[in-house]
């Protein structure tokens, strides 16, 4: 009986209703945004009268939360920072050598003079001159200074690995504190980058950490990487260390324990100092921007009460010495302590501009960081460039979405309607559940919500075609209605469980926009079925219920094949094969011959990307940068149906600089002043430097993600069919991916991170499509258990294709839209799902089965598999 219990009614209504309420707020984007500003700023103790007009633009008792946009939709800055978590270990050696060089001075009589030796690891050697056999009993006491270790990782463990090497004490953190380090460090790394952005009151910035030394910083609204660079890169570390003597000689031996620093101002007056400080930076609580007495500008700090206390006692011993204030191995003065600073107060003087005390004053206050930071990665998206995206996904996305509506509804009447509906309400819970988790969408996951579009027909094009096939057997439409939901359950759920084996891949694997894509994918899956299995389903049985039709899909529409179609699709099967494997054997020369194009992900680089209302000349492009002696540098026009008249794209990839791990901020600026004498109105839009580093963990990491993908399938096939099966579809992929990788070489299309999604997602979609009519065979292969193999894989093959070229027809029908209207950025991504949807069809009708075909199958699952294998002789007949 075709019926749902109200108390299901309720809840599915409910869901709709919730996911379209939390996505709400994206449809008044700039009000919501300025209202949340508002709040914000009443948190933080604004007056709320002050901003009464902002808060009152949008009700509070609404949700307000946004899907935040990605650095290409908003302009901003990405950098990709290493931390060298490396660098803590030396300076927390250095730290202890006064507490070492104390206790043995104390203990002379027995283990004789001692000192320290240069060492290049991160250890501290310390030298028995005169006693070296009393090397183990050194290290006994040293061993005393050890304190337990800070941590879950650490319990029961000291910090410290004293060990003996000939007359040398070598003292080292131990494992367990190096791994509490790493950790403690990485936390104050991401808190004091986290502090210093706030400072500069930005919007949504993004502050991550990735992997064990890692940390993803991107900021929307600001200038450039190269901005963001100085605001976070620099360390600021403050230190205060006595004086050992001034010279003019950087290169002269300090003396163990000690090191030369140069001055800030005077050039080539350099300060020999103690290593060990006497202060750090840590110890503030406080830094402004101030002047000093003669009215020049200079920052003003205060201690806390423990550096105050260390301040105060050193300053009262050494009274008519020099200190030295060091900043970042800087010494920015020397002053001779003239009396007792009791108070832990004081000001710090140098040749500073206002606008630099009051950056100082900032870094100061943010404290400093632990290590220094190695910068991987760096993007810039200019807010003009993101603009255009916005613009550009939207028309996409609209044009896509009214074509797919116009098809459905022409290929499938009422209920086309209802399918509809249901994507409508798809996309709007895509937004609600985004808003939700508070997810980025990126130009890639516009995309991906875009290819949503085209495949959530799926579900119920599967669902529609096993209605139209019921009511030719069953006993009126209540009754087909049911099986068709019924009997269409299993492929949907394999077809989509396998898809999203694809897009959990790309997450876990991926990074930036490729993640924002699979995040989008994967929702976009969880709501596509969630509106085909119990929305669309929802809205048919009421329809019924009001209208009570004696039949169903009567009357004339579009139909991409007939009904009852005997197509004998192994009657040529060599053919098919044979063409397969010669376009295999073509892209794998194409790949052995000229390789692929590989961006700057992949290579390593920076890729700039400009703009002008002059037309662009590639030679004078050419002419006005060779003289910088950049190396390979290779510039493109691009060319868009999208741009206007005065907009003239070109993009220019430099390769990574020898010794360097991308191009500086300083190279960058000579390129833009040598173009802009070429071209006076020049514009960078948009700049992205990758370094070598990153790009071969990229390649690994792409590589393992395709080959994660491809055995997560096989299993997953392998468990849900036979290995038969499994097998089929595994070459089917291997098949798709080789021709997709082929074309790109082929036609030395750009290579990027982008692909490596579009090959992940084509392996998903060509997995949708086989697993559906892999679906119908094992069904088939029960139901006609006398015929053979061949018969039943070509009355699988024939009972689906009208689901397969609906799918694919509306699939594509949104890919178009996005590759003529989404704009350059994503064309090549676009460009590789287009082909992916293509090839993916191809493969599932004559490559998997026929693998299917020739490995053969069992015919009866309770029974052992004696005739696997033997079916191929049915091809000939």
């Amino acid at each position: 009986m075709l019926q749902i219990d109200l108390w299901k009614r309720c809840v599915i209504w409910g869901l709709v209703g919730l996911g379209l309420l939390l996505a709400l707020p994206n449809a008044f984007y700039s009000r919501v945004e300025t209202h949340n500003d508002a709040v914000a700023a009443v948190e933080a103790g604004a007056d709320p009268e002050s901003v009464a007009d902002k808060l009152a633009l949008w009700p509070d008792w609404l949700p307000s939360g946004l899907v935040n946009l990605g650095l290409d939709l908003r302009g901003g800055a990405h950098l990709l920072a290493e931390v060298q978590v490396e660098d803590v270990y030396e300076s927390r050696l250095d730290s202890m050598w006064p507490e070492v060089r104390d206790l043995l001075r104390e203990e002379r009589d027995s283990v004789g003079p001692i000192r320290l030796q240069d060492t290049e690891n991160a250890e501290l050697r310390v030298r028995l001159v005169q006693r070296p056999e009393m090397a183990d009993e050194a290290a006994n006491l040293v061993r005393g200074l050890g304190r337990p270790v800070t941590g879950i990782t650490g319990a029961g463990s000291t910090d410290i690995a004293v060990t003996t090497d000939g007359a040398d004490v070598v003292v080292r953190l131990s494992e367990a504190e190096q791994r509490a380090t790493d950790e403690r460090t990485m936390q104050q790394a991401l808190e004091i980058i986290r502090r210093r952005i706030d400072e500069v009151g930005t919007r949504e910035p993004t502050i991550q950490r990735q992997g064990s030394d890692r940390v993803l910083i991107q900021v929307p609204g600001i200038g450039s990487a190269a901005e963001l660079k100085d605001l976070i890169g620099t360390t600021a570390q403050l230190t205060f260390q006595p004086v050992v003597s001034r010279t003019s000689d950087g290169n002269a031996n300090p003396g163990p324990g000690n090191e030369i620093l140069p001055a800030m101002d005077d050039e080539g007056v350099f300060y020999n100092l103690e290593r060990a400080p006497v202060v750090t930076g840590d110890a503030l609580v406080d830094a402004q921007p101030d002047f000093d007495q003669n009215g020049r500008p200079a920052v003003s700090f205060r201690f806390n009460p423990t550096g105050a206390r260390k301040f105060g006692d050193y300053t009262a011993e050494n009274i008519g010495n020099p200190f030295a204030i060091v900043l970042d191995d800087e010494v920015i003065s020397a002053p001779v302590i003239q009396s007792h600073i009791p108070g832990g107060s004081g000001i710090i003087t140098g040749g500073f501009t206002v606008e630099e005390s009051t950056q100082l004053a900032v870094l100061l206050r943010a404290g400093a960081l632990p290590a220094g930071l190695e910068f991987l990665e760096e993007r810039t998206i200019g807010p003009e460039l993101g603009a255009d995206s916005i613009e550009a996904g939207k028309t996409a996305c609209i044009v896509a979405f009214i074509l797919v509506l116009a098809y459905m509804a022409a290929s499938y009447r009422a209920f086309g309607l209802f399918a509809n509906i249901a994507l409508i309400v798809n996309v709007g819970l895509i937004f609600g559940l985004l808003s939700l988790i508070g997810a980025t969408l990126t130009l890639p996951g516009i995309a991906g919500i875009v290819l949503t579009i085209g495949m959530a027909v799926d579900a119920n094009v599967l669902v529609f075609e096993r209605i139209r096939e019921e009511m030719r057997t069953a006993k009126g439409p209540a009754r087909a209605i049911e099986l068709g939901y019924e009997k269409a359950m299993s492929a949907i759920v394999d077809a989509n469980i396998t898809t999203f084996i694809t897009a959990l891949i790309l997450y876990t694997m991926g990074s930036g926009p490729v993640r924002g894509f699979a995040i989008t994918l994967g929702l976009g899956i969880i709501t596509s079925v969630f509106t085909a299995l119990f929305v669309t389903r929802l809205i048919a049985v009421m329809w019924f219920e009001r209208k009570r039709p004696k039949t169903l899909f009567q009357g004339r529409a579009l139909r991409l094949v007939p009904q009852g179609t005997t197509i004998d699709f192994f009657s040529r099967w060599k053919l098919w094969l044979g063409i397969s494997g010669v376009l295999i054997l073509v892209a794998l020369g194409s790949f052995g011959v000229q390789g692929l194009n590989f961006g700057i992900d992949f290579k390593g680089g920076t890729t700039i990307r400009t703009q002008s209302t002059e037309p662009v000349d590639v030679a004078d492009y050419r002419e006005a940068i060779g003289d910088l002696g950049l190396g390979d540098v290779t510039i493109t026009e691009v060319f868009d149906p999208t741009f206007g008249p005065d907009e003239n794209v070109a993009m220019i990839r430099i390769q990574a600089q020898e010794g360097s791990e991308s191009v500086s901020p300083e190279v960058i600026e000579e390129v833009r002043n040598a173009l802009q004498q070429v071209v006076a109105d020049i514009e960078f839009t948009s700049v992205e430097s990758v370094g070598p580093k990153v790009s071969g963990e990229l390649i690994q990491a792409a590589v393992i993600a395709i080959v994660l993908a491809i055995a997560a399938v096989l299993i997953y096939i392998w468990l849900r069919f036979e290995w038969q099966f499994a097998v089929g579809a595994v070459i089917a992929l291997v098949h798709d991916v080789a021709l997709t990788i082929g074309i790109f070489s082929e036609f030395q299309i750009q290579f990027d991170l982008a692909i490596i999604a579009a090959l992940l997602t084509i392996v998903g979609y060509s997995l949708n499509d086989t697993v559906v009519v892999f679906d119908r065979v094992r069904e088939n292969l029960r139901k006609y258990k006398k015929k053979p193999l061949r018969e039943v894989l070509n009355v699988s093959i024939n009972e689906t294709l009208s689901r397969t070229l609906m799918t694919s027809v509306t699939t594509l029908l949104a890919l178009l839209a996005l590759y003529f209207l989404g704009g350059d950025v994503i064309r090549g991504f676009v460009f590789a799902m287009i082909w992916g949807v293509v090839i993916g069809t191809y493969s599932s009708i004559f490559v998997a089965t026929t693998m299917l075909m020739w490995l053969g199958v069992k015919r009866d699952w309770s029974k052992p598999d004696a005739n696997a294998g033997t079916q191929f002789a049915d091809a000939e007949a």
